[in-house]
């Protein structure tokens, strides 16, 4: 838990995702498609990836990924992510976190 508490203060915008998840590729193209540059963890290459998959589970992420934090916050996986882009939310949360500039 201590790994994710760190990762995720480090950045706007962090993202946990598994480099063979079609819904991890869908959020970060998103987010990169937005502007943002965020601090993206592939677990299925990191060595303390299963750790982390624990603890995101631990933090009420299921599925574990993809799994997005915005100011150090946890946002939610792909259906919350979606729903504050289509709502018209995400980007003034991503301006607020100073991930983006529009």
């Amino acid at each position: 838990m201590e790994k994710v508490t760190r990762l995720v203060s480090q950045r706007a915008v962090v993202i946990f995702s598994k480099s063979t998840c079609c819904m991890s590729h869908t959020i970060k193209t998103l987010f990169y498609d937005l502007g943002v540059n965020p601090s993206v963890h592939e677990l299925d290459e990191d060595r303390s990836g299963k750790e982390i998959e624990k603890a995101l589970v631990r933090l009420g992420c299921s599925p574990s990924v993809p799994a997005v934090f915005i100011s150090g916050e946890l946002v939610g996986g792909a259906n919350e992510v979606m729903t504050l882009h289509l709502s018209g939310d995400l980007v003034p949360l991503l301006k607020q976190a100073g991930a983006i500039w529009l």
